[in-house]
């Protein structure tokens, strides 16, 4: 990470969603993010009653306003309430509660999207350049390929800024009006593919989305990594239960009418992909083939919300 001073941006609402938080990761965010945006919005998703206090005292000392949700109701309803309360602001940077800024991440965003506005174009969002710290070969950044979104290639990030099909929602700066044309983020898709399809909304509205590549974040994506043989990337492997809401979302996604045909063949692809390592070769396979197969069923018949107990 540089080790550039911090400058705060001002008219920059961090909004931050928290569930059942580990504060040796969180805290470090929130003190990163303290020093770079105007204000900090944590919006905790219903954690139990020690993390909720042990949240509070630090968003105390930092100045920060806690909003708690006495349950959890998903990750885009947590953003639209913290978004809520950036009345005032020019930009919402959305934040996970697993990611590390480098210390100028906001102002090189904010200093990117100004530019792409110069220059004529209609600036949906502006993410940073994602790196998994548990992984050698993760740079989570997409592009638009005929099949759906793939990794950019490296020499694609050279450039001051690269076009992409979607960002992933942390470390995502957009701007107001463009939240209040676009619309809020799908609660009733509670996780998963909700900055896909938040992404595809803003693009059809007419919204470029670009990744800042001088621009970093740390960034965990699920529970842990594997490799596969043959494959240069490792593989993201998630709970079960996520497993459940990738499965319904991703049929949801292609129900949505937001993909054109390839899009959509490579999602289904991409789709059994996905359901075959998992029932072949992540553990508990049982329970994540019953979980699978649960939101597969609840994505053809247009079921949302949380998952089924």
């Amino acid at each position: 990470m540089s080790g550039t001073a911090p400058a705060r941006v001002d008219g920059v609402v961090a909004v931050v969603v928290t569930y059942e938080p580990d504060l040796a990761v969180t805290g470090p965010l929130l003190t990163a993010l303290a020093a770079q945006c105007q204000a900090v919005v944590v919006v905790d998703n219903g954690s139990a009653a020690q993390l909720r206090a042990d949240l509070r005292e630090e968003c105390t000392r930092l100045g920060a306003e806690l909003v708690e949700l006495p349950t959890n109701r998903g990750i885009a309803a947590a953003q639209n309430v913290g978004i809520g309360r950036a009345t005032d602001a020019r930009y919402v940077l959305l934040m996970d509660q697993d990611s590390l800024p480098a210390p100028d991440m906001v102002a090189r965003l904010a200093t990117g999207a100004r530019q792409a506005a110069a220059d004529g174009a209609p600036v949906g969002a502006v993410g940073p350049v994602s790196a998994d710290t548990r992984s050698t070969t993760e740079q989570m950044v997409y592009v638009s390929r005929t099949w759906g979104p793939r990794r950019a290639r490296e020499e694609e990030m050279h450039a001051e800024r690269v076009e992409t099909a979607f960002l992933i929602a942390s470390g995502c700066l957009v701007p107001v009006p463009v939240l209040q044309d676009v619309g809020a983020m799908n609660e009733a898709w509670f996780i998963d593919h909700v900055d896909l399809e938040w992404g595809l909304r803003a693009r059809r509205a007419g919204y470029h989305l670009y990744a800042i590549p001088g621009a970093h974040l740390a960034h965990s994506l699920g529970d842990r990594l594997t490799k596969l043989p043959g494959r240069a990337q490792e593989v993201h492997v998630h709970s079960p239960v996520r497993t459940y809401y990738l499965a319904r979302n991703t049929v949801l996604l292609v129900r949505s009418g937001l993909l054109g045909w390839r899009w959509t063949v490579g999602y289904l692809v991409w789709l059994g992909k996905y359901v075959a390592f998992n029932a072949l070769l992540a553990a508990p396979r049982r329970q994540r083939v019953r979980r699978m197969a649960q939101g597969l069923r609840d994505g053809v018949l247009g079921r949302t919300g949380p998952a089924p107990r």
